[in-house]
Protein backbone atom coordinates (compact mmCIF):
# COMPACT_ATOMS: atom_id res chain seq x y z
CA UNK A 1 0.00 0.00 0.00
CA UNK A 2 2.78 2.26 0.21
CA UNK A 3 3.64 2.71 -3.45
CA UNK A 4 2.18 6.00 -4.87
CA UNK A 5 -1.20 5.51 -5.85
CA UNK A 6 -3.66 7.75 -7.41
CA UNK A 7 -5.70 9.65 -4.65
CA UNK A 8 -9.14 11.14 -5.77
CA UNK A 9 -10.03 13.75 -3.42
CA UNK A 10 -13.76 14.47 -3.48
CA UNK A 11 -15.84 17.73 -3.03
CA UNK A 12 -19.04 19.01 -3.36
CA UNK A 13 -19.61 20.79 -7.05
CA UNK A 14 -18.00 24.33 -7.19
CA UNK A 15 -15.34 23.98 -4.68
CA UNK A 16 -12.90 22.32 -6.54
CA UNK A 17 -10.98 25.13 -7.41
CA UNK A 18 -10.52 26.20 -3.56
CA UNK A 19 -9.88 22.57 -2.78
CA UNK A 20 -7.34 22.11 -5.15
CA UNK A 21 -5.59 25.35 -4.10
CA UNK A 22 -6.14 24.04 -0.21
CA UNK A 23 -3.95 21.22 -1.45
CA UNK A 24 -1.69 22.85 -2.68
CA UNK A 25 -1.20 24.77 1.07
CA UNK A 26 -0.40 21.76 2.12
CA UNK A 27 2.95 20.41 -0.27
CA UNK A 28 0.86 17.95 -2.66
CA UNK A 29 0.59 18.71 -6.23
CA UNK A 30 -2.75 18.32 -7.68
CA UNK A 31 -2.67 16.74 -11.12
CA UNK A 32 -5.82 16.85 -12.70
CA UNK A 33 -9.17 19.33 -11.12
CA UNK A 34 -12.35 17.87 -11.88
CA UNK A 35 -15.73 19.55 -11.15
CA UNK A 36 -16.24 17.22 -8.20
CA UNK A 37 -12.67 16.29 -7.13
CA UNK A 38 -8.78 16.80 -7.07
CA UNK A 39 -6.75 13.95 -8.62
CA UNK A 40 -2.95 13.59 -6.91
CA UNK A 41 -0.30 10.94 -5.98
CA UNK A 42 0.34 9.52 -2.54
CA UNK A 43 0.32 6.20 -0.27
CA UNK A 44 -2.29 5.50 2.52
CA UNK A 45 0.03 7.61 4.96
CA UNK A 46 -0.85 10.76 2.68
CA UNK A 47 -4.46 10.15 2.69
CA UNK A 48 -3.94 10.16 6.88
CA UNK A 49 -2.54 13.91 6.36
CA UNK A 50 -5.07 15.00 4.09
CA UNK A 51 -8.24 13.83 6.03
CA UNK A 52 -6.97 15.28 9.07
CA UNK A 53 -5.94 18.85 7.43
CA UNK A 54 -8.33 19.67 4.30
CA UNK A 55 -11.21 21.25 5.35
CA UNK A 56 -13.10 21.89 2.22
CA UNK A 57 -13.19 18.18 0.75
CA UNK A 58 -15.91 15.61 1.26
CA UNK A 59 -14.39 12.39 0.45
CA UNK A 60 -10.48 11.10 0.38
CA UNK A 61 -9.99 7.73 -2.10
CA UNK A 62 -7.06 5.64 -2.67
CA UNK A 63 -7.04 3.85 -6.15
CA UNK A 64 -7.23 0.20 -5.74
CA UNK A 65 -7.57 -0.97 -9.12
CA UNK A 66 -8.18 0.48 -12.86
CA UNK A 67 -9.59 -1.82 -15.07
CA UNK A 68 -12.50 -2.51 -18.11
CA UNK A 69 -15.75 -4.52 -17.14
CA UNK A 70 -18.09 -4.34 -19.96
CA UNK A 71 -20.22 -6.63 -17.75
CA UNK A 72 -21.12 -7.36 -14.22
CA UNK A 73 -19.60 -10.85 -14.40
CA UNK A 74 -16.40 -9.27 -15.24
CA UNK A 75 -16.57 -6.88 -12.45
CA UNK A 76 -16.94 -9.75 -10.18
CA UNK A 77 -13.99 -12.51 -12.15
CA UNK A 78 -11.22 -8.73 -11.32
CA UNK A 79 -12.43 -7.94 -8.31
CA UNK A 80 -12.22 -11.60 -6.97
CA UNK A 81 -8.51 -11.43 -7.49
CA UNK A 82 -7.51 -8.98 -5.84
CA UNK A 83 -5.80 -9.89 -2.58
CA UNK A 84 -8.27 -8.14 -0.10
CA UNK A 85 -7.01 -10.91 2.31
CA UNK A 86 -4.25 -8.55 2.53
CA UNK A 87 -5.94 -5.60 3.39
CA UNK A 88 -9.24 -6.09 5.17
CA UNK A 89 -9.35 -8.43 8.27
CA UNK A 90 -11.39 -11.47 8.48
CA UNK A 91 -13.54 -10.43 11.78
CA UNK A 92 -14.10 -6.99 10.32
CA UNK A 93 -17.37 -5.05 8.34
CA UNK A 94 -17.47 -3.84 4.78
CA UNK A 95 -19.35 -1.27 3.40
CA UNK A 96 -19.62 -1.17 -0.30
CA UNK A 97 -20.45 2.23 -2.46
CA UNK A 98 -21.06 3.47 -5.76
CA UNK A 99 -21.55 5.64 -8.76
CA UNK A 100 -22.64 3.31 -11.90
CA UNK A 101 -23.87 4.33 -15.02
CA UNK A 102 -24.10 1.75 -17.72
CA UNK A 103 -26.38 -0.44 -19.15
CA UNK A 104 -26.34 -3.02 -17.04
CA UNK A 105 -27.18 -2.22 -13.55
CA UNK A 106 -30.49 -0.08 -13.43
CA UNK A 107 -30.21 -0.27 -9.41
CA UNK A 108 -26.79 0.84 -8.50
CA UNK A 109 -27.81 -1.94 -4.95
CA UNK A 110 -26.51 -4.56 -7.79
CA UNK A 111 -23.34 -3.75 -8.60
CA UNK A 112 -22.59 -2.78 -4.90
CA UNK A 113 -23.54 -6.48 -3.94
CA UNK A 114 -21.44 -8.06 -7.08
CA UNK A 115 -18.31 -6.10 -5.50
CA UNK A 116 -19.36 -7.37 -1.94
CA UNK A 117 -19.32 -10.93 -3.09
CA UNK A 118 -16.12 -10.91 -5.25
CA UNK A 119 -14.65 -9.45 -2.02
CA UNK A 120 -15.75 -11.95 1.01
CA UNK A 121 -15.76 -14.61 -1.15
CA UNK A 122 -11.92 -14.19 -2.33
CA UNK A 123 -11.33 -13.61 1.80
CA UNK A 124 -13.31 -16.72 2.37
CA UNK A 125 -11.20 -19.09 -0.20
CA UNK A 126 -8.00 -17.49 1.38
CA UNK A 127 -8.80 -17.83 5.04
CA UNK A 128 -12.40 -19.93 5.44
CA UNK A 129 -14.10 -16.57 7.19
CA UNK A 130 -15.68 -14.00 5.62
CA UNK A 131 -16.12 -10.44 7.17
CA UNK A 132 -19.53 -9.45 7.82
CA UNK A 133 -20.85 -6.18 5.23
CA UNK A 134 -24.07 -3.84 5.08
CA UNK A 135 -24.55 -0.59 4.79
CA UNK A 136 -22.98 1.26 8.05
CA UNK A 137 -19.43 3.10 6.85
CA UNK A 138 -18.16 3.04 10.28
CA UNK A 139 -15.26 0.14 9.09
CA UNK A 140 -14.10 -0.54 5.80
CA UNK A 141 -15.63 1.38 2.94
CA UNK A 142 -14.66 0.25 -0.74
CA UNK A 143 -15.99 2.62 -3.63
CA UNK A 144 -17.03 1.75 -7.05
CA UNK A 145 -16.92 4.20 -10.16
CA UNK A 146 -18.03 2.37 -13.10
CA UNK A 147 -18.86 4.92 -16.07
CA UNK A 148 -19.70 2.88 -19.34
CA UNK A 149 -17.10 -0.03 -19.09
CA UNK A 150 -14.09 1.74 -17.24
CA UNK A 151 -13.67 0.82 -13.54
CA UNK A 152 -12.09 2.42 -10.67
CA UNK A 153 -12.06 0.71 -7.41
CA UNK A 154 -10.79 2.31 -4.58
CA UNK A 155 -10.66 2.32 -0.59
CA UNK A 156 -12.62 5.26 0.72
CA UNK A 157 -10.07 6.29 3.52
CA UNK A 158 -12.57 8.69 5.15
CA UNK A 159 -15.94 6.30 5.77
CA UNK A 160 -18.02 8.99 6.77
CA UNK A 161 -17.81 12.48 4.84
CA UNK A 162 -15.25 14.43 5.83
CA UNK A 163 -16.82 17.31 4.93
CA UNK A 164 -18.57 17.63 8.37
CA UNK A 165 -15.92 18.29 11.06
CA UNK A 166 -17.90 16.95 13.98
CA UNK A 167 -18.60 19.78 15.91
CA UNK A 168 -21.97 20.88 14.92
CA UNK A 169 -24.39 19.42 17.40
CA UNK A 170 -27.18 22.05 16.97
CA UNK A 171 -27.66 22.68 13.50
CA UNK A 172 -30.30 25.19 13.77
CA UNK A 173 -32.59 25.63 10.69
CA UNK A 174 -30.45 25.05 7.65
CA UNK A 175 -27.26 25.68 8.06
CA UNK A 176 -24.29 25.62 5.68
CA UNK A 177 -22.25 22.22 5.50
CA UNK A 178 -18.67 22.84 7.27
CA UNK A 179 -16.82 22.20 3.89
CA UNK A 180 -18.70 24.89 2.17
CA UNK A 181 -18.70 27.67 4.86
CA UNK A 182 -14.61 27.09 5.06
CA UNK A 183 -14.57 27.32 1.45
CA UNK A 184 -16.40 30.25 1.26
CA UNK A 185 -14.21 31.92 3.66
CA UNK A 186 -11.47 30.57 1.74
CA UNK A 187 -12.45 32.78 -1.09
CA UNK A 188 -12.86 35.99 0.74
CA UNK A 189 -10.37 38.14 1.10
CA UNK A 190 -9.99 37.56 5.30
CA UNK A 191 -6.39 36.19 6.25
CA UNK A 192 -6.21 35.27 9.97
CA UNK A 193 -5.11 38.32 11.69
CA UNK A 194 -8.23 40.59 10.11
CA UNK A 195 -11.45 41.01 11.54
CA UNK A 196 -14.53 38.72 10.32
CA UNK A 197 -17.71 39.91 10.70
CA UNK A 198 -20.86 37.49 11.09
CA UNK A 199 -24.19 39.34 11.15
CA UNK A 200 -26.14 37.07 10.55
CA UNK A 201 -24.28 34.30 11.96
CA UNK A 202 -27.45 31.42 12.58
CA UNK A 203 -25.96 28.72 13.61
CA UNK A 204 -22.30 29.89 13.29
CA UNK A 205 -20.75 27.89 10.64
CA UNK A 206 -18.92 30.59 8.89
CA UNK A 207 -17.71 32.13 11.95
CA UNK A 208 -16.52 28.88 13.51
CA UNK A 209 -14.41 28.07 10.52
CA UNK A 210 -12.70 31.42 10.14
CA UNK A 211 -11.95 31.00 13.92
CA UNK A 212 -10.60 27.40 13.41
CA UNK A 213 -8.39 28.42 10.72
CA UNK A 214 -6.87 31.17 12.67
CA UNK A 215 -6.19 29.36 15.77
CA UNK A 216 -4.51 26.59 12.89
CA UNK A 217 -7.22 23.59 14.66
CA UNK A 218 -7.07 20.89 11.72
CA UNK A 219 -10.98 19.63 11.48
CA UNK A 220 -9.36 15.72 11.89
CA UNK A 221 -9.13 16.23 15.41
CA UNK A 222 -12.28 16.60 16.07
CA UNK A 223 -12.89 12.84 14.91
CA UNK A 224 -12.02 9.56 16.12
CA UNK A 225 -13.02 7.08 13.28
CA UNK A 226 -11.76 7.09 9.67
CA UNK A 227 -12.20 4.32 7.19
CA UNK A 228 -8.22 3.92 7.05
CA UNK A 229 -8.44 2.86 10.53
CA UNK A 230 -9.93 -0.61 9.51
CA UNK A 231 -7.61 -1.06 6.63
CA UNK A 232 -4.53 -3.62 7.44
CA UNK A 233 -1.34 -1.68 6.75
CA UNK A 234 -2.83 1.23 9.03
CA UNK A 235 -0.06 1.69 11.85
CA UNK A 236 -2.01 3.84 14.67
CA UNK A 237 1.65 5.23 15.65
CA UNK A 238 1.99 7.17 12.62
CA UNK A 239 -1.61 8.73 12.67
CA UNK A 240 -0.48 9.31 16.12
CA UNK A 241 2.33 11.12 15.27
CA UNK A 242 0.55 12.99 12.29
CA UNK A 243 -2.39 13.78 15.05
CA UNK A 244 0.63 15.49 17.65
CA UNK A 245 2.41 17.30 15.06
CA UNK A 246 -1.00 18.72 13.82
CA UNK A 247 -1.85 19.69 17.83
CA UNK A 248 1.40 21.54 17.68
CA UNK A 249 -0.06 24.01 15.12
CA UNK A 250 -2.52 25.13 17.26
CA UNK A 251 -2.26 28.74 18.71
CA UNK A 252 -3.70 30.67 20.89
CA UNK A 253 -2.74 33.90 20.02
CA UNK A 254 -5.60 34.39 17.71
CA UNK A 255 -5.34 37.87 16.49
CA UNK A 256 -8.31 37.90 14.41
CA UNK A 257 -11.40 39.78 16.26
CA UNK A 258 -14.52 37.43 15.34
CA UNK A 259 -17.72 38.82 15.76
CA UNK A 260 -20.95 36.36 15.61
CA UNK A 261 -24.18 38.05 15.63
CA UNK A 262 -28.02 37.19 15.15
CA UNK A 263 -31.20 38.50 16.72
CA UNK A 264 -32.09 34.88 17.57
CA UNK A 265 -31.29 34.46 21.18
CA UNK A 266 -32.02 30.81 20.07
CA UNK A 267 -29.36 30.96 17.50
CA UNK A 268 -26.55 32.61 19.28
CA UNK A 269 -27.00 29.44 21.91
CA UNK A 270 -26.96 26.73 19.43
CA UNK A 271 -23.59 29.04 17.91
CA UNK A 272 -22.22 29.15 21.71
CA UNK A 273 -22.20 25.29 21.72
CA UNK A 274 -21.19 24.20 18.44
CA UNK A 275 -18.29 26.69 19.19
CA UNK A 276 -17.60 24.99 22.94
CA UNK A 277 -17.30 21.90 20.65
CA UNK A 278 -14.70 23.15 18.08
CA UNK A 279 -13.40 24.31 20.57
CA UNK A 280 -13.15 28.06 19.69
CA UNK A 281 -15.38 29.82 22.06
CA UNK A 282 -12.58 31.76 23.33
CA UNK A 283 -11.80 32.84 20.38
CA UNK A 284 -15.30 34.67 19.02
CA UNK A 285 -17.54 37.73 20.13
CA UNK A 286 -20.99 37.09 20.57
CA UNK A 287 -23.82 40.08 20.28
CA UNK A 288 -27.18 39.84 19.70
CA UNK A 289 -29.36 42.13 17.79
CA UNK A 290 -30.35 43.71 14.90
CA UNK A 291 -27.28 43.14 12.48
CA UNK A 292 -28.33 46.93 10.85
CA UNK A 293 -27.10 48.66 14.76
CA UNK A 294 -24.07 46.75 14.95
CA UNK A 295 -20.11 48.42 16.26
CA UNK A 296 -18.18 47.58 13.28
CA UNK A 297 -14.50 46.98 14.01
CA UNK A 298 -11.52 49.07 12.33
CA UNK A 299 -10.85 47.92 8.82
CA UNK A 300 -9.79 46.14 6.76
CA UNK A 301 -12.02 42.87 7.79
CA UNK A 302 -14.47 40.78 6.52
CA UNK A 303 -18.27 41.00 6.93
CA UNK A 304 -19.92 37.39 5.44
CA UNK A 305 -23.35 37.07 5.55
CA UNK A 306 -25.80 33.86 4.09
CA UNK A 307 -29.38 35.69 4.46
CA UNK A 308 -32.40 33.26 3.27
CA UNK A 309 -33.32 32.93 -0.44
CA UNK A 310 -36.95 32.51 -0.04
CA UNK A 311 -38.95 29.93 -1.84
CA UNK A 312 -42.35 31.37 -0.98
CA UNK A 313 -43.53 34.65 -2.31
CA UNK A 314 -44.63 36.11 0.68
CA UNK A 315 -41.24 34.66 2.09
CA UNK A 316 -39.36 36.73 -0.86
CA UNK A 317 -41.73 40.11 -0.69
CA UNK A 318 -40.22 40.19 3.25
CA UNK A 319 -36.74 39.02 2.26
CA UNK A 320 -36.69 41.96 -0.12
CA UNK A 321 -36.37 44.39 2.74
CA UNK A 322 -33.56 42.18 4.79
CA UNK A 323 -31.32 42.63 1.18
CA UNK A 324 -31.65 46.49 1.03
CA UNK A 325 -31.15 46.72 4.77
CA UNK A 326 -28.06 44.84 4.23
CA UNK A 327 -27.02 47.30 1.55
CA UNK A 328 -28.00 49.90 3.36
CA UNK A 329 -25.43 48.24 6.28
CA UNK A 330 -22.88 47.89 3.81
CA UNK A 331 -22.75 51.20 2.25
CA UNK A 332 -23.33 53.34 6.47
CA UNK A 333 -21.12 51.20 8.76
CA UNK A 334 -18.73 48.84 6.83
CA UNK A 335 -16.60 51.25 4.75
CA UNK A 336 -13.16 49.62 4.39
CA UNK A 337 -14.51 46.49 4.52
CA UNK A 338 -14.57 43.44 2.16
CA UNK A 339 -18.16 42.74 2.07
CA UNK A 340 -19.73 39.01 0.98
CA UNK A 341 -23.43 37.61 0.04
CA UNK A 342 -24.22 34.01 -0.43
CA UNK A 343 -27.24 33.60 -1.74
CA UNK A 344 -28.97 31.31 -4.11
CA UNK A 345 -31.62 33.95 -5.21
CA UNK A 346 -30.57 36.42 -7.82
CA UNK A 347 -33.32 38.83 -7.93
CA UNK A 348 -33.19 39.34 -4.47
CA UNK A 349 -29.18 39.76 -4.21
CA UNK A 350 -29.90 42.56 -6.64
CA UNK A 351 -31.61 44.74 -3.81
CA UNK A 352 -28.29 44.99 -2.06
CA UNK A 353 -27.58 47.99 -4.64
CA UNK A 354 -23.82 47.91 -5.23
CA UNK A 355 -22.08 46.90 -7.50
CA UNK A 356 -20.03 43.31 -7.44
CA UNK A 357 -16.34 43.22 -7.63
CA UNK A 358 -16.70 39.35 -7.96
CA UNK A 359 -19.60 36.73 -8.28
CA UNK A 360 -18.38 33.23 -7.25
CA UNK A 361 -20.41 30.34 -8.39
CA UNK A 362 -20.77 27.39 -5.82
CA UNK A 363 -23.54 25.31 -5.18
CA UNK A 364 -25.58 24.68 -1.47
CA UNK A 365 -27.00 21.15 -2.02
CA UNK A 366 -28.53 21.22 -4.87
CA UNK A 367 -29.24 25.07 -4.94
CA UNK A 368 -26.83 27.17 -7.60
CA UNK A 369 -25.26 30.19 -5.46
CA UNK A 370 -23.25 32.67 -5.66
CA UNK A 371 -21.20 34.36 -3.23
CA UNK A 372 -21.00 38.12 -3.96
CA UNK A 373 -17.95 40.61 -3.07
CA UNK A 374 -18.06 43.82 -2.26
CA UNK A 375 -15.32 46.57 -2.11
CA UNK A 376 -16.77 48.72 0.29
CA UNK A 377 -15.62 52.31 -0.45
CA UNK A 378 -17.53 55.36 0.94
CA UNK A 379 -19.75 56.35 -1.58
CA UNK A 380 -19.79 52.87 -2.90
CA UNK A 381 -21.91 53.50 -6.53
CA UNK A 382 -25.32 51.44 -7.58
CA UNK A 383 -25.26 48.87 -10.58
CA UNK A 384 -26.10 50.52 -13.40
Amino acid sequence: MEQQRTILVTCALGVSQVLSQEIKEHGYLPLKVNPLSVELKGNLRDCMYLNLHLRTASKVLLLIKRFRAPHPDQLYQVISKIPWEDYLRTDGYICVTSFISNQFILDTRFGNQKVKDAIVDRIFSQKGKRPNSGPNRDESVVYLHWLNDDCHLYFDTSGETISKHGYRRIPFKAPLRESLAAALIKSTCWKPGMPLINPMAGSGTLAIEGALMAAGIAPGLLRTNFGFMHIRQYQADLWETLREEATRQITQEVTSEIIINDQSLEALRAAKKNAEWAGVTSFLKFQSGDFTKMEIPDPPGVIILNPEYGSRLGEVQQLTKTYQAIGDFFKSKCAGHWGYIFSGNPDLSKNIGLRTSRKMPFYNGKIECRLLEYELYKGSKKND
